[in-house]
């Protein structure tokens, strides 16, 4: 039986919780927020991560007591980068969720579908930014078009830097 622990930063995750779940949950709630995701996707991971058994929707929502539409769109997003996958249960018709520990995937996934598509508008932005540049006054032009240098940089070595990352990732 699990215990009931209270840890401050996951306060309502303590309900039905041991506490090895409580941490995972806990630094996956952590690893997500880095990356700009909901902290429900976190939770969802660190429970499955933890879980010794495959997971339906109903168990993840009842034990981290999470709406279904919270848990469903974590889920989704999960499994878009393939974080998370489902699995066959005898004797259940629900889909089961078990975590897939292969950083890799979530880490490429995420990158081709989240990181490089803003690299990939940053460039159209850039764009935008040189023809405003002529529209400012001739004392801020020189500061404005420094700026817009360095973005432009930094893109140049963010798309420079994303294939080796991939290719470090995948190897």
């Amino acid at each position: 039986m699990a215990n009931k622990i209270v840890i401050p930063s996951t306060a309502k995750l303590a309900i039905k919780l041991s506490p090895l779940e409580i941490e995972a949950i806990d630094l996956f709630i952590s690893f997500v927020r880095l990356l700009g995701m909901p902290k429900s996707v976190g939770e969802i991971y660190g429970l499955l991560f933890a879980s010794p058994k495959p997971l339906t929707l109903d168990a993840l929502m009842d034990r981290l007591q999470m709406s279904k539409g919270s848990a469903s769109q974590g889920l989704k997003l999960l499994r878009s980068f393939g974080a998370v996958r489902t699995t066959y249960v005898a004797t259940d018709r629900r889909d089961h969720y078990v975590a897939d520990f292969e950083l890799s995937n979530f880490a490429s996934a995420f990158i081709k579908e989240e990181l490089q598509p803003h690299l990939d508008s940053g460039s159209a932005r850039l764009s935008r930014m040189q023809k405003h540049l002529a529209k400012l006054p001739k004392g801020e032009q020189g500061v404005a078009a420094s700026r817009i240098a360095k973005l432009q940089h930094w893109k140049e070595k963010g798309d420079a830097m994303l294939p080796w990352i991939l290719k470090f990732l995948v190897a």
